[in-house]
C-alpha cells in the first residue's frame, strides 16, 4: 500500500532570522517534521527565506560595492544562496532528529528552479521589499539601472515583482526522491524564478510567494495532504476587529467566497488560501490544513488548526 504524502511549508518565525537563530529554530521544526515520518508519512518541505534572503543581496551587493572587480548580485543568484544554506542546516537538523529515532532515511535539498511568466502582469506592479534602507541619491542610483524603489520610513528601499509559479524545473528529481521514500527540501523561499530563452534559463528579478510554490509542489507530487505552517494556530475572518472568529472548518466554496469578500491580507493570508484552494481543485481526497507549528499534529487529526477541503 503507498504511504500517504505530505507536503509541510515552513513560515519565517519557524526557521529564524540569523544564524544562531536558525540552528535553534532548525532543532525545534526538526521534531516535529520527524513525527511526521516516524508516524508513516512521506515528506516534502518547503520553506521560507524571507530574512536569509534579504540578509544575503545586501551583503553580497554591499561587498560588490566596496570591492573593485567584484558585480552586485542578482536576485536568483541570492535565492539560490538562501536555498543551500538554509537547506543544509535543515536536512542535518532533521537527519539528526531521525537517527535520534532509529530512522535511517536520507534527507536532501533540491536546489530547485521555478518557472515563471514573464508576461505575469505582476512585473508591472512590483510588491516585495529587500536590502537595506538607501539614501535618496542611492535609490536615484537604482532606478537609473532599471530597479524599483519605494519610500520607506528613513529613507528607500528595493522592491521585486512576485509572478505566479508556473512550473518546477526539478520536478522529476523530486518525484524521484519521494517515490524512493526519502525526505525532500525543494522550492526553497518559492523557488529560484527563472524565464525560459530558448535553451537557456535565465534568473529572473523576482521573489515567488512561497506559499504559492508550495501548492504547485503539493500538486506536482500528488500530495494527499498540504500543510501550511504560519504564526497563528487558524485563519481568522474579520482579522485585526473586534469581531473576529476564527475557522475551524472551510470548504472550496466557503474560501472562495471569503477571498472574494477581501478577508484575507493581501501579503500573508491570501497566498496560504488561495494556494489551498488551487491545490484541492486539482485532484480528489485531498485536504489543505493552515495552521502553527506547534498545532501541527493536532490539525492533521482535525483537532485544531483551519481544515479546508
Amino acid at each position: 500500500m503507498a504511504k500517504k504524502r505530505i507536503v509541510l511549508a515552513i513560515g519565517h518565525k519557524d526557521m529564524g532570522t540569523n544564524l544562531p537563530e536558525q540552528k535553534a529554530a532548525v532543532a525545534k521544526t526538526s521534531k516535529i517534521i520527524a513525527d511526521f515520518i516516524q508516524e508513516g508519512w512521506q515528506v516534502a518541505i518547503v520553506h521560507s527565506n524571507a530574512p536569509q534572503v534579504g540578509m544575503i543581496h545586501t551583503a553580497m551587493n554591499e561587498f560588490g560595492k566596496q570591492h573593485e572587480g567584484y558585480s552586485n548580485a542578482p536576485m536568483s543568484v541570492c535565492s539560490a544562496m538562501s536555498q543551500g544554506y538554509i537547506g543544509y542546516d535543515l536536512q542535518n537538523g532533521l537527519r539528526s532528529e531521525l537517527i535520534k529515532r532509529g530512522i535511517y532515511k536520507p534527507v536532501s535539498t533540491v536546489l530547485t528552479q521555478v518557472m515563471v511568466d514573464p508576461y505575469d502582469e505582476a512585473f508591472y506592479t512590483p510588491i516585495k521589499t529587500i536590502g537595506r534602507i538607501m539614501t535618496k541619491e542611492e535609490a536615484e542610483a537604482e532606478e537609473a539601472k532599471g530597479n524599483h524603489v519605494k519610500e520607506v520610513e528613513g529613507g528607500f528601499r528595493r522592491i521585486v515583482a512576485s509572478p505566479n509559479p508556473v512550473a518546477i524545473v526539478e520536478i522529476d528529481a523530486i518525484k524521484a526522491l519521494m517515490d524512493a521514500d526519502q525526505v525532500v527540501i525543494a522550492c526553497g523561499g518559492g523557488g529560484i524564478p527563472v524565464m525560459e530563452q530558448g535553451y537557456n534559463l535565465r534568473g529572473a528579478s523576482a521573489i515567488i510567494e512561497k506559499d504559492l510554490a508550495t501548492g504547485l509542489l503539493a500538486k506536482e507530487i500528488d500530495a494527499d495532504v498540504m500543510m501550511i505552517l504560519t504564526s497563528v494556530d487558524n485563519v481568522t475572518l474579520n482579522y485585526g476587529t473586534d469581531q473576529e472568529q476564527p475557522i475551524r472548518h472551510m470548504t472550496i466554496g466557503e474560501a472562495k467566497d471569503y477571498i472574494s469578500q477581501g478577508q484575507f491580507e493581501f501579503a500573508s493570508m491570501l497566498p496560504k488560501v488561495s494556494a489551498s484552494v488551487d491545490f484541492l481543485e486539482s485532484g480528489k481526497g485531498r485536504k489543505a490544513i493552515i495552521t502553527s507549528l506547534g498545532m501541527a499534529k493536532a490539525s492533521l487529526k482535525g483537532n485544531a488548526g483551519t481544515v479546508i477541503e
